[in-house]
């Protein structure tokens, strides 16, 4: 798949890289990207929000893009940046990839934005969006409009690259259930299917992450559970290095919100975590529990019985400046400033936001907030398999529960 996409992309092709949850996109995404590292091309990975634009190492739309806080092309006139600056122009320009992940939650209206920009400044690489429509929605206070209603998506003339095989969970039936789920199919068999996951946790809540809908239920239950654990509390403050002496704090902390940074991580020995990053000996999701608290550093045993030293992970916010290299001038990425923190975070509960991207086990969905169309999906999508998972008693038929937006739906279905 890898040197078929590649190929495609470097003959200017424009690709459209979707699948369901646990297909592999983010791991495709990341090879192209590395792909053209290694032949030093530049490639500017961007994402709609903070959080997901810091799982890729890249930036979000509107700070590439400098749309600030516009909302559509009106938007951008009325604040004075309709015409892009120079710098702008320039950094576009030398790109040879544009990469935005995540695509559902980019709307028409700054997905037309983009275009504008690309057309400003004389943009000739590719670009490459990825994601799955049928999976969270654009973030909107009025009425939701997908990237795929923008004018600019048919201008873009992306091919579309889907990808099929849930790398996730080898059970097929559950799989099945998972797709029916994803098209909001839900018919008598998956009903029962679905009822039969609900089962009794028992007192012992540790065991398992819940899944909320909102951060208020997350942040209570993780409350609860860490307060009952008996031991020394320890509270890893996030350290922050700047490289920019003129960035101001509340950048800082403005990422480390939309990146999910806690700015203070605690934990006592005996908690059970989830790693929300990858690396050689654990993966995003992977569940373990804490042996040993030090002062810069952190042991936890996995669930196959092996203790790992952890240390701080430095999470980068760059930005692409013109500089002099070699008495050439050329764009690259310079880093502003760098946060280190433990790349875990408590396993008791996590939003069904947070988690996307996991593969969690153990798993129990709080099924009573569920509220936005895809949430479900995502939701049971997380789970490795059906034989450690657990749904609540929904308050509605799973058929309510399992809805789509009708326009992402349809569309999603004659693509």
């Amino acid at each position: 798949m890898l040197p078929t996409l590649l190929e495609k992309l470097q003959n200017h092709k424009n690709i459209f890289l979707t699948g369901g949850a646990g297909t592999g996109k983010t791991t495709l995404t990341r090879q192209v990207i590395a792909a053209y590292g290694a032949e030093g091309k530049k490639v500017a990975k961007l994402a709609s929000t903070g959080m997901a634009a810091a799982l890729i190492g890249g930036q979000t739309l509107h700070s590439f893009f400098d749309l600030g806080i516009a909302t559509d092309q009106e938007d951008l006139e009325r604040r004075g940046k309709f015409m892009p600056k120079k710098k702008i122009i320039k950094l576009v320009r030398v790109m040879e990839l544009i990469i935005i992940d995540e695509i559902s939650m980019v709307s028409a209206e700054v997905l037309d934005m983009v275009h504008l920009r690309l057309m400003q400044c004389g943009f000739s690489g590719a670009i490459m969006v990825t994601g799955d429509f049928l999976q969270l929605p654009p973030v909107s206070q009025g009425g939701i409009r997908f990237a795929f209603e923008a004018a600019s998506w048919r201008r873009f003339d992306f091919e579309t690259v889907s990808l099929t095989h849930n790398w996730r969970s080898e059970d097929e039936t559950f799989n099945m259930v998972l797709n029916k789920v994803r098209y909001a199919h839900v018919g008598d068999a998956e009903h029962a299917y679905l009822h039969e996951l609900i089962k009794p946790t028992g007192s012992d809540l540790s065991r398992y992450t819940f899944l909320y809908g909102t951060n208020r239920s997350a942040h209570r239950h993780n409350r609860e559970q860490l307060d009952a654990i008996e031991g020394d509390l320890f509270a890893y403050e996030t350290q922050s290095v700047r490289h920019n002496a003129k960035l101001s704090d509340q950048e800082i902390v403005r990422f480390m919100n939309d990146a999910r940074i806690p700015e203070v991580l605690e934990l006592k020995v005996g908690v059970p975590i989830l790693f929300t990053r990858n690396s050689w000996n654990y993966v995003n999701g992977e569940r373990g529990v804490v042996v040993k608290l030090e002062h810069e550093r952190v042991f936890v045993r996995k669930h196959d019985g092996v203790v790992i030293k952890l240390e701080r992970v430095g999470i980068e916010k760059s930005r692409w400046e013109e500089r002099t290299v070699a008495k050439v001038k050329q764009m690259i990425e310079v880093p502003q400033f760098t946060l280190y923190q433990f790349p875990i975070t408590l396993a008791f509960a996590i939003t069904i936001h947070k988690s996307q991207g996991m593969s969690i086990r153990d798993l129990v969905i709080d099924t009573t907030e569920i509220f936005a169309p895809s949430q479900f999906y995502v939701a049971l999508s997380r789970a490795v398999s059906p034989d450690s998972l657990i749904l609540k008693q929904p308050r509605v038929n799973w058929s309510e529960l399992a809805f789509v937006d009708s326009k992402a739906l349809y569309w999603s279905s004659n693509t």
